[in-house]
C-alpha cells in the first residue's frame, strides 16, 4: 500500500475509533462494503450492517449483500423501505434520490434508537461531492456520518484499498438503483422497475458485468462498454425476442456512461 493511501486508511480508522457504535447503510456496492469491513475491524460487534430492500433494489444485489456480510462476519439486518409508495418519488423529479435517502435514513434512525446505536454511516466517498447527489442533503438532515469522505478517499482509492484488504468485489461495477434507469420526469412504476430488472438479468446471463437498460417507454436503451457490444450483436435475435416478451418494442444500443440521465438536467437550476 502506498504511503498516501495508507495515510487515508489510517484516517478512516481514526474516524471509526471516534464513533462509539454505528449502523452502516449497506447497499452491497464497493463503497459500503469497504466501509463495513473497516468498521467491523475497528468496532467489532458495535457495528451493524443494515440493507434497505424495496422494488428499486435488484434481487441479485440483495443476495450479494447477504453474501458479503457473511464473508465479513458481521451482523446483517434487512429492512423494508417504502420510497415507491411516495408520490413525490414516483413522479421522478431530478431530486428523486433525496426522497429515497430521506426514507432510508428515517428507517435507519428508528433502528438506531431501538438498538441504542449512536451513529449512522454511509458510503459517500470524496468523488461524490463533485457529482449531482441530491441524497447528500438527506444525509445532512439526519446527521449521517460519511467516513470515506472524511478520510479523503476517492473512488479509485476505495477500490485500491478494498483490494489491499482482500475484498473479492474490489472491482465490482457500480450498480445504481433500478429507478435511475427511468428518465427524470417520467413516472416510476413497479411495472417499469420489473421490466428493467428482467432485461438486465437476461443480458447478464451472457457474461456482461456492467450495463444499464434505460426505460424510454416502448424503447429499451441498452448501454454497455465498447468491448461488450459484440456480445450484443452476436445475440441480438435472442435479445430482441426476450425484450419483446418483457414489453419493449424497440432496442437501441449505446456506450455506457454512468450517470447518463444526469446529463439531461440543468444541475445549476438545482443549486
Amino acid at each position: 500500500m502506498n504511503s498516501e493511501l495508507n495515510k487515508k486508511y489510517q484516517e478512516l480508522i481514526k474516524v471509526f475509533n471516534e464513533l462509539d457504535s454505528a449502523i452502516v447503510a449497506f447497499s452491497g456496492g464497493i463503497d459500503s462494503s469497504l466501509l463495513l469491513k473497516v468498521a467491523y475491524g475497528v468496532l467489532g460487534d458495535k457495528i451493524l450492517a443494515v440493507t434497505a430492500d424495496s422494488p428499486s433494489l435488484p434481487r441479485r444485489e440483495l443476495e450479494e449483500t447477504k453474501k458479503i456480510a457473511q464473508q465479513i462476519g458481521i451482523k446483517h439486518l434487512i429492512i423494508n423501505t417504502e420510497e415507491t409508495k411516495n408520490e413525490k418519488y414516483l413522479q421522478n423529479p431530478n431530486n428523486r434520490c433525496y426522497y429515497c435517502k430521506a426514507e432510508l435514513y428515517f428507517k435507519l434512525r428508528n433502528v438506531a434508537h431501538q438498538l441504542k446505536i449512536k451513529n449512522i454511516v454511509n458510503g459517500t466517498n470524496f468523488d461524490d461531492l463533485s457529482d449531482y447527489r441530491p441524497g447528500l442533503k438527506a444525509a445532512e438532515e439526519y446527521n449521517v456520518v460519511s467516513p470515506l469522505k472524511e478520510a479523503g478517499l476517492t473512488k479509485n482509492d476505495v477500490r485500491e484499498l478494498a483490494k489491499e484488504l482482500g475484498l473479492d468485489i474490489w472491482d465490482k461495477p457500480s450498480s445504481p438503483c433500478l429507478s435511475s434507469r427511468i428518465p427524470y420526469g417520467q413516472e416510476i412504476t413497479l411495472m417499469k422497475l420489473s421490466m428493467i430488472e428482467r432485461a438486465e438479468d437476461f443480458l447478464k446471463e451472457f457474461g456482461i458485468r456492467e450495463l444499464r437498460v434505460r426505460h424510454f417507454g416502448n424503447i429499451a436503451k441498452i448501454e454497455v462498454n465498447e468491448k461488450d457490444k459484440q456480445l450484443i450483436d452476436e445475440n441480438i435475435d435472442l435479445i430482441e425476442k426476450k425484450f419483446s416478451e418483457i414489453g419493449f418494442k424497440e432496442i437501441e444500443v449505446a456506450n455506457l456512461r454512468s450517470g447518463n440521465l444526469n446529463l439531461m438536467i440543468n444541475v445549476r437550476a438545482e443549486n
